[in-house]
């Protein structure tokens, strides 16, 4: 019988708090993830795409205390380790997804659940999406099937800051801090273009790009003034500093700054500017993308990837000199507008820039299933064009890159001694349209087995609604 994810949260209990970096980011609600125990595990005689750019054949993976303890050729195990005989199949970091809404649009997809975007404003840097997630989501055990070990779940579009986003393992639990990756970091969602115009164009809110802008600007010019009010005298930064109406200020349209009181939008938005809370900003047009690194240089904060970005590779240069990541989608292009101009070998063309960063996100509870075939797409399409791209290169995309625009990477993302021993077992190369993801691990622990029914979680909500056997 297998388990449901009310039953495997038992396994799971308490850790400490993610530490804050400024009283901006205090975390009231902090991760109480813990991993699953386990006995060392041995992946042997696999090809093993380790995530750095490197491949091994006939190479083993050694998994002890929840780690990756070692990677290599003919590795010494403990005795009472588990031996999986990797012959014939590959081995790759878990999968990880830096845009994604499970959870906060679980299925099925009615309006009960839609819990991804707060639009009641503009700006509404104030919610955190980690308090619309539902644990019994079924998407979360149909993404873990597909490999993904990892995801940061995002507000939805509607807004210019649609708030903060949260980082979670993809393990069964009752509760999302339970989920809650330790010490991750915050992600701030932003989107410019089409989606806040046409759904404030009408209530007051802005109506036009440069209306869009406006916004931005406001919002990051009460977040300064705040900002420099609210840290130590040794902190606070030598930056600009803008006068709103509640000071005396002319021309300024952010709305005045709060008198002193704390501002749940502002600490936010301020966390942002000191680089505690990473930006992630929904954005299709070369043109705009442009502007919003501008904006950053303004108002002093750093871009970590920008989502969607269809005309990306018209800017990949800048992107890659400004380290700045570009989350993207295999082919999808022209169901608006803004996304008109897309071509296949977008991620193709970021990656080849001199330190580019491409990765391959879902945005859908179905595509989280296959990301290893989104990825193949690229290198099928980067191939037509004479891109010859190795596996062991387009893994990054799924793996290190993600971590990296994440603010993980020191602790996941890759095969390497005294990371997470977050790890996949495909059945042959992932790029395949054939592969499937046989056993998938989590701090070395085995939460999916496809040849083992009672290491396949369903949720809850399924079972009582007999989706599951």
């Amino acid at each position: 019988m297998r388990p449901t994810l009310l039953a495997m949260a038992g396994l799971l209990c308490c850790c400490g708090p993610v530490a804050a970096k400024s009283r901006f980011t205090d975390d009231p609600y902090p991760s109480t993830y813990k991993a699953i125990a386990s006995g060392p595990v041995l992946i042997e005689h696999a090809t093993v795409l380790t995530g750095t750019g490197t491949r091994l054949d006939d190479a083993d993976v050694l998994l002890v205390d929840g780690k990756v303890s070692a990677v290599g050729q003919r590795l010494q195990a403990p005795a009472d380790a588990t031996r999986v005989d990797g012959t014939g199949k590959w081995v790759t970091p878990g999968i990880i997804d830096v845009h994604s809404h499970l959870g906060v649009y679980p299925s099925p997809g009615v309006r009960a659940h839609s819990d991804g975007n707060e639009m009641t404003a503009p700006v509404t840097a104030n919610v955190w999406a980690e308090h619309s997630v539902w644990p019994q989501d079924p998407g979360f055990g149909m993404a873990l099937a597909g490999g993904v070990t990892s995801l940061q779940v995002l507000p939805g579009s509607a807004n210019l800051v649609g708030g903060r986003g949260v980082t979670l393992k993809n393990v069964a639990a009752t509760s999302y801090q339970a989920m809650k990756f330790p010490g991750a970091p915050w992600g701030l969602k932003m989107a410019c273009g089409e989606n806040p115009k046409r759904v404030y164009g009408g209530k007051g809110g802005p109506a036009t790009r440069m209306g869009n802008v406006a916004g931005y600007r406001a919002a990051f010019i009460d977040a300064a003034e705040y900002r420099s009010k609210n840290q130590p005298k040794d902190q606070q930064p030598k930056k600009k500093r803008w006068f709103s109406r509640a000071s005396g200020g002319e021309g300024n349209d952010s709305g005045g700054d709060t008198g002193g009181k704390r501002d749940l939008k502002l600490d936010t938005l301020a966390g942002a500017i000191n680089g505690d809370i990473l930006v992630h900003i929904h954005c299709y047009r070369a043109d705009e993308m442009n502007i919003m690194m501008d904006l950053a240089k303004e108002f002093g904060f750093k871009i970590a990837a920008f989502h969607h970005g269809v005309e990306a590779y018209k800017v990949a240069d800048r992107l890659a000199q400004e380290g700045i990541c570009g989350a993207l989608w295999a082919d999808w292009w022209g169901f608006k507008m803004e996304s008109f101009d897309g071509i296949q070998e977008n991620i193709a063309i970021v990656d080849r820039a001199p330190g580019g960063c491409a990765i391959v996100h879902s945005d859908s509870e179905e595509g989280i299933q296959r990301l290893n075939q989104e990825a193949a797409k690229v290198i099928a399409n980067a191939r037509k064009i004479g891109m010859d791209i190795s596996p062991e290169h387009a893994i990054t995309w799924l793996t290190a890159n993600p971590a990296k625009a994440m603010g993980i990477s020191t602790v996941t993302g890759t095969l390497e001694p005294g990371k997470m021993g977050d790890v996949v077992l495909w059945n042959r190369n992932p790029f395949s349209v054939y592969a499937q993801a046989e056993q998938v691990y989590i701090d070395g622990a085995r939460v999916y087995d496809r040849h083992d029914r009672s290491r396949q979680p369903v949720s809850d909500f399924m079972l009582g609604q007999g989706g599951a056997p």
